[in-house]
């Protein structure tokens, strides 16, 4: 059974990646175009590795713009990483019609984040047929494939109609 389409906005996300991902530079522009469309998000600089209908992976480089006093990635840039990641697989994932927005945020930090992070995120496809809340969780981990944090997004969605 195959999924249903996703809506406009993610369908032109997922061309735009199609089209850019393999050129040289690709991932870094279409990461720069989103920064662009959703500007919170984009001020850690973010860059999207991979993504596919329902499935994202994003990284962050570590440098002083984004580090703390103890010498690590901010909480707040790894929660920015991990919000981006679980709306990214949420959105390309959600059947045409769904409207969605986050309402709670947790994150829980199992180390300091110190290099390169990676979060990673994956959502299987559901029907919403009533206003409805899907927990999205997203994993963040170093360069030595540590978790060093794992953000959970409340997503409320409701279809378009309702």
């Amino acid at each position: 059974m195959s999924s249903p389409p996703p809506s406009p906005l993610a369908q032109r996300l997922l061309d735009l990646w199609d089209r850019l991902s393999p050129l040289p530079g690709g991932r870094r522009l279409f990461s720069f175009l989103l920064a662009r469309r959703v500007p919170y998000s984009g001020s850690v600089k973010a860059r999207i590795e991979h993504l596919e209908p329902g499935f994202v992976q994003v990284s962050l480089r570590d440098r002083r713009r984004v580090r703390n006093h103890l010498d690590s990635i901010h909480a707040v840039a790894l929660t920015n990483v991990g919000e981006l990641a679980s709306g990214l697989a949420l959105l390309t994932a959600l059947p045409r019609g769904v409207r969605s927005i986050v309402v709670r945020l947790e994150t829980r930090f199992h180390h300091k984040a110190r290099g390169r992070v990676v979060a990673t995120c994956r959502v299987v496809p559901e029907p919403v047929a009533e206003e409805t809340e899907r927990e999205v969780r997203a994993e963040i981990h170093d360069a030595e494939g540590r978790r060093v944090a794992e953000v959970t997004a409340l997503w409320r969605l409701r279809p378009e109609d309702a």
